[in-house]
């Protein structure tokens, strides 16, 4: 009798036994069907000798079920889940659920429907009809892609079925991806950068671990350096994973790849539909899938023959997972980069601080790009003290860069308006009693969205409509808005300059990849005079014509409690710098602060990065901070406040006595309310010295918790509200 270990899919569950039946043939990394109870779970083979399990009488062992029709997950898969579970105290089954994404790609080949026209006409040929057509020659997808290529509704195209102007046809749901040609496009690189892609080729044909840090100023073409050493993997018969921290910034990142390949690579991002995921995933583990460019989750994907990994924009917030299984997709690339003995590279214009530390240490390799390619020069930066330099009563912007905006569209040039605030206003409230529109699941205002006539909250997406009485005294027209969003930007430079052509770029304008690709072919037609964007708008667009860009609220980083603020504001506003004078054309930089002697204002004003950083390196090494020591947050949860406070005191009951370690708490999070849950938290502060993983497992090990609650375990934090 053949005896396996399995991890299920269950984080309640530990490992489980079974037997194999008869004539099924399964190894390590199969992905196999369990019976648990009445029920059926999948699970995957495990080596037993890595996982503790029970000692179950082999005669009380339940054979499994059926071996899926997948190939089973590699080794370095299966070290990579085990490694990302152990240092972020996560359950195993939580980090495999990640590899086993696509539920339906594990069902075996399957087929589809789709349509293409067959060249006959309508009975009634209508306008829309006569347009679909058009649009549609040479083309077959499903009904749903069709009529997003059309333009039209999905009934107009059902009717063209009935009529015989489109027929179906079966396809094959794995069919491949047209292949990518290494050799399809000339490249022109600069010196520097041959040099820098040549260090990359010489790692992907060594076929070892290589971790690297490409660290190249804003338009230096850092995406041309990596195309190289893509282009030796795809000759060497590897996969490469690209990963991207935005979906807004794929179809830019697209149309690149496409120019250098002949083709597009395959996509790994949570808006695909689930054929377009099954269709990858079962590339991706049959090795078909040559370049995936995807967002975090992609890392997990269980591919055949990796062989060099890309982490795009390496320094940016978003590549941290929030919730679930909290990793932090740049530190997981490097680890499986390791398993898989594979190079990879971090890419980016404002490194981490945690990178810059492992490349000063020696363990990542560091190449520079310090200079733009093509003769392009870096933009002038000034500040503008709004302490001095005040804007009107009601507007926001300063008289200087009002005008630079108007010299711009006189010499037919665009500029950018940067300010990370969703929305028209962070906070409505009643003139008349003060009432402010708070959100009723979180402990923040809503944001008015004066586009939809809607209040919204930004952390669990509550809205309502806003109401034309306050709802407190019942006061008729007497609601204000306090403080900019960027739609209130947007209004305020559409009535000081009425000639401008204005668009509002955010995650709530550019929430599709195909918003994203036709706000680019605006921009680059020249139909748009003035961008004005949150985040999402500070890296990888490259617009030649974009001049001059205005950072309307340098201060509001540096807001709040969090530890990585000066960070986090100089790496956003020295990418949304970049974004101007790429092209042959200079370009300016113009920030509005209250605070112009603030380190990270001054540094950036001076274009001093290094400054910046050293002041910020001596800070965390006073703190304790990362990279110098460790943080690890525990967030404890519960519908009920009194039950979350009293799970919170109770686990502090149990805090262990460490050297070298201290523990702050429990206390009520900044955000004490989120998503209908009360929260407490404890910061753990430990130097590099102490297993910290080990400490917070024995320590929450000891403490049973009601069915309510949740305690939650945040190494590495990045967010601390």
């Amino acid at each position: 009798m053949k005896r396996v270990r399995c991890l299920v899919l269950n984080a309640a569950l530990g490992p489980l036994d079974y037997r194999v039946p008869d004539g099924m043939d399964v190894e390590p990394g199969s992905v196999v069907e369990c019976p648990l109870g009445p029920r059926t779970v999948t699970g995957i083979v495990w080596e037993a000798e890595r996982l503790p399990g029970t000692d179950v009488p082999a005669e009380k062992l339940r054979p499994l079920r059926d071996a899926l029709p997948v190939p089973p997950l590699g080794a370095p898969l299966r070290r990579l889940i085990e490694w990302t579970a152990d240092y972020y105290v996560a359950s195993m089954a939580g980090v495999a659920r990640m590899a086993l994404s696509s539920g339906g790609a594990l069902k075996g080949p399957a087929t589809m429907t789709e349509y293409r026209l067959t060249g006959g006409m309508p009975e009634r040929l209508t306008p829309q009809r006569l347009a679909a057509m058009e649009a549609l020659e040479g083309e077959q997808a499903n009904i749903r892609e069709l009529a997003g290529i059309a333009g039209v509704s999905e009934g107009v195209l059902r009717g063209l079925v009935n009529h015989g102007v489109l027929e179906p046809v079966e396809v094959d749901c794995d069919r491949p991806y047209d292949p990518a040609r290494p050799d399809f496009a000339k490249v022109d690189l600069s010196p520097q950068q041959a040099e820098a892609s040549a260090v990359f080729s010489a790692a992907v044909r060594a076929g070892k671990f290589a971790p690297f840090l490409l660290d190249g100023v804003t338009g230096s073409g850092k995406t041309e350096t990596y195309f190289e050493p893509v282009a030796d993997a795809l000759k060497m018969g590897r996969q490469v994973l690209v990963l991207l921290p935005e979906i807004a910034l794929t179809e830019n990142f697209l149309s690149r790849f496409e120019d250098r390949f002949g083709t597009a690579p395959v996509l790994w991002h949570s808006s695909l539909k689930s054929t377009e995921r099954r269709r990858a995933w079962r590339a991706v583990a049959n090795g078909s899938a040559q370049v995936v460019v995807g967002a975090r989750s992609a890392l997990f994907l269980p591919f055949a023959r990796l062989g060099l990994i890309v982490v795009d924009e390496a320094h940016e917030v978003s590549f941290k997972q929030e919730d679930g299984v909290r990793y932090n997709a740049r530190d997981v690339a490097v680890m499986r980069a390791n398993f898989e003995k594979v190079p990879v590279i971090l890419a980016s214009a404002t490194p981490a601080l945690e990178s810059l530390q492992m490349a000063e240490s020696g363990i990542y390799r560091k190449i520079d790009l310090p200079s733009r390619f093509g003769g392009a020069t870096l933009p002038s930066i000034e500040t503008i003290d709004l302490t001095e330099e005040k804007p009107g009563a009601g507007q926001w912007l300063a008289t200087r860069l009002v005008e630079g905006i108007e010299e711009r569209l006189a010499r037919g040039e665009q500029s950018l308006l940067f300010l990370n605030r969703r929305g028209y206003a962070p906070l409505t409230l009643c003139r008349n009693c003060g009432f402010r529109f708070q959100c009723p699941n979180c402990s923040a205002w809503l944001v008015e969205h004066r586009f939809t006539r809607r209040l919204a909250c930004h952390h669990c997406g509550h809205e309502t409509a806003q109401p034309e009485t306050c709802p407190d005294c019942g006061e008729p027209d007497c609601l204000v808005a306090c403080g900019p969003g960027v739609e209130r930007i947007a209004d305020e430079v559409a009535e000081r300059l009425p000639q401008a052509r204005v668009f509002v770029a955010t995650s709530d304008t550019l929430n599709s990849p195909v918003k994203a690709a036709e706000f680019i072919a605006a921009v680059e037609t020249g139909q748009i005079d003035v961008i004005v964007g949150t985040q999402l708008v500070t890296k990888g667009f490259h617009f030649p014509d974009l001049t001059l860009v205005g950072v309307v609220d340098a201060d509001l980083g540096l807001e709040g409690g969090d530890l990585r603020a000066g960070e986090r504001t100089y790496q956003q506003v020295a990418q949304v710098a970049g974004r101007a004078g790429r092209g042959s054309k200079p370009g300016e930089v113009l920030i509005q602060t209250r605070h112009p002697e603030a380190t990270v204002i001054a540094a950036l004003a001076a274009g001093d990065r290094d400054a910046f950083y050293d002041a910020e390196t001596e800070a965390r090494r006073h703190a304790g901070a990362p990279p110098f020591g460790r943080w690890a947050a525990i967030i404890i949860s519960s519908e009920d406040d009194g039950e979350a406070r009293e799970a919170a005191n109770r686990i502090g009951g149990f805090r262990p006595h460490v050297d070298n370690c201290v523990i702050l708490g429990p206390a009520p999070a900044p955000m004490a309310l989120l998503r209908g849950r009360y929260r407490y938290r404890f910061l753990v502060n430990a130097r590099r010295s102490v297993q910290l993983q080990d400490v917070i497992r024995h320590w929450l090990g000891q403490v049973d918790h009601p069915a309510g609650v949740r305690v939650a375990v945040d190494i590495d934090p990045y967010s601390f509200v």
